[in-house]
């Protein structure tokens, strides 16, 4: 696809995972439109907003008129796709997001490609609930199949009774329950790929979440030798296995002894990899503007240690709303803000800000004082 004939790309949301690709897409001669319903879509500061549902035809018809489509979420409803079947190609396709957007499904497609996972049990009707923590192990995590995230739709259960209490609070839906794993570290890394095939890589990234959330990410992360090298081998397998077209980002559990197990994957850009925002080399937001157009990929591991902090609404004990220290955050040496223009509300992500250094000593240290001044 020629840049030189300024080719507009479509993404089915609207929010700041849009607006980072939006961002990326702009310098790139790209222009960007974004259908999402909300009237303050925090990409419609940056790229024409149709606002409308999702499944509004007229809204599609436009978006179709895209040389390329892609998403900010998974859970696109199927009438959209539905409709732009044979009108602009959507990167990730539909056959990706219906394995990612389901748990079981995704396990299973996962294993298929050579990757391992947690033990699991797909739980469909009450009888499944029979027998089931002991084939995982006697405890672990129930889920539900679909639209869970940040770790909402899900419980820990360590007893019969308490996986059908749990079951049953979650509203006796579809759901999969997973073996508890005892990992050392939980890691990330984002795979992209063309439709012509070509690869590319993100960094490996270390996470560290609270209360279902994903706090901060840091890169490189401190793993034993190999890791990286095993955790891109796998990423490039479900790729090519996936017949992606676009960008997927891959969550695992680092266990003892360095193995790694595929925890979640997200058929997008990622949480984890905003850091590369500010990492030197390119993002993995312009990583997947390149492959829904089918454009050069190369890897954008950044050159220097960097990290991320998500900024989320908080509370004090009285419920009062909490903000970070915006002024001891600018006077941090390496910060780098990265607000979504999004109202304050308890548990929302309001922004990020990412960090570099020139070693990775100083950026620990920046990185634990950055931590007290965001709540």
């Amino acid at each position: 696809m020629s840049r030189a004939s300024q080719p507009s790309l479509g993404i089915l949301g609207g929010g700041q995972l849009a607006q980072m690709l939006a961002l990326a897409a702009l310098p790139l001669g790209v222009r960007v439109t974004v259908l999402e319903p909300d009237p303050e879509a925090p990409a419609r500061l940056c790229a024409a907003h149709l606002r409308a549902p999702y499944t509004d035809p007229a809204a599609l018809e436009q978006l179709a008129a895209c040389a390329a489509v892609t998403l900010e979420f998974e859970n696109v409803p199927l009438p959209a796709l539905s409709a732009l079947h044979g009108r602009a190609p959507v990167r990730p396709g539909a056959e990706v997001l219906a394995r990612s957007k389901h748990r079981v499904r995704e396990k299973e497609a996962l294993r298929a490609a050579g990757a391992e996972t947690a033990p699991f049990v797909a739980i469909e009707t009450a009888a499944d609930l029979e027998g089931a923590l002991d084939q995982v192990g006697g405890q672990g995590i129930l889920k539900t199949s679909e639209l869970g995230y940040d770790g909402k739709g899900q419980a820990r259960v360590t007893t019969a009774e308490g996986l059908r209490a749990a079951w049953t609070e979650l509203g006796a839906v579809p759901c999969v329950l997973e073996g508890l794993v005892l990992f050392e570290r939980e890691l990330s890394l984002a795979v992209a790929r063309a439709p012509s095939g070509q690869v590319a890589c993100g960094p490996l990234v270390e996470n560290v979440h609270r209360a279902g959330i994903l706090r901060s990410s840091v890169f490189p992360a401190r793993v034993p030798a190999g890791t990286e090298v095993r955790a891109r081998s796998l990423a490039a397998a479900v790729a090519e296995a996936w017949g992606l077209e676009g960008l997927l980002t891959l969550e695992f559990f680092q266990v003892a002894g360095g193995d790694l197990l595929v925890n979640e994957v997200a058929p997008r850009v990622h949480n984890s990899g905003h850091l590369t925002q500010n990492g030197g080399a390119s993002s993995q937001f312009e990583a997947q503007v390149r492959a829904v157009l089918d454009w050069p990929l190369s890897d954008w591991r950044p050159l220097h240690p960097c990290a991320m902090v998500n900024v989320v609404g908080a509370t004090d004990p009285d419920g009062q709303p909490l903000h970070p220290d915006w002024a001891g955050i600018d006077a941090l040496d390496g910060t780098h803000v990265h607000l979504y223009h999004k109202a304050w509300r308890a548990g929302r992500k309001l922004g990020h800000v990412n960090l570099t250094a020139p070693d990775a000593e100083t950026l620990q240290a920046r990185l634990d004082k950055l931590l007290t001044l965001i709540p």
